[in-house]
């Protein structure tokens, strides 16, 4: 159990004194990029799964005439 302690210790350690944090402005641009990116991205995913549907509609009304 000493070994958890000290890797809790030295964790929080790390995070105090190592690690370089952005400031609130640049967090706030950073989140804006990414929620931009995120629904690009979620749009581009649903006109493709919306274009395979309708060929794959197509192709299934064409095998069945």
């Amino acid at each position: 159990m000493a070994g958890f302690s000290t890797y809790i210790s030295e964790s929080f350690n790390e995070l105090k004194n190592h690690v370089t944090w952005p400031t609130y402005t640049e967090a706030q641009k950073l989140t804006i990029i990414v929620l931009v990116f995120s629904v690009l991205f979620s749009l581009l995913i649903w006109g493709v799964d919306s274009l395979f549907s309708h060929i794959i509609e197509l192709y299934f009304n064409w095998v069945k005439s």
